[in-house]
């Protein structure tokens, strides 16, 4: 990959949100914005949602927001939300949402799996819950993600 996933554009920070059909649009909001994901997309993760539960929230106030690869993906594409007050997935208490857009079943592997690595790290995660924008952008760009 030649171009990093991860800006100041694509990291937002927020106080909190409605619930969470609210927090996963503004959080789609950039990925809309750049055309890496048509509004078709963040209808899809709110359904599956809807069907499956709240099995995007993997881990304490982590969800890995997605959808089938390829339906209302225009581009590979990542961006993040984080919300200040933890937001209300189904009975999981959220406050980073990471939507993650794939074109297909293996082009968007390496890039999460290094984001994973970055999630894995006590102090990295613990950077992003304190939700620094400058520093989480700092810390994705040195990971090249």
């Amino acid at each position: 990959m030649s171009e990093t996933l991860f800006n100041e554009k694509n990291i937002q920070i927020i106080d909190g949100a409605h619930d969470w059909r609210d927090a996963l649009w503004q959080a789609s909001l950039p990925l809309i914005k750049e055309d890496a994901i048509t509004t078709d997309y963040v209808l899809n993760m709110i359904a599956s949602v809807e069907k499956n539960g709240p099995y995007m929230v993997l881990t304490d106030y982590f969800a890995l927001m997605h959808a089938r690869p390829g339906q209302g993906v225009n581009k590979l594409g990542m961006s993040l939300l984080i919300s200040r007050k933890a937001i209300d997935l189904e009975g999981k208490p959220v406050k980073i949402f990471l939507v993650m857009a794939a074109v297909d079943n293996t082009s968007h592997l390496q890039s999460l799996q290094k984001v994973v690595s970055i999630l894995m790290d006590s102090k990295s995660y613990q950077i992003i819950l304190n939700a620094n924008k400058k520093a989480i952008a700092a810390m994705f760009a040195k990971a090249k993600v």
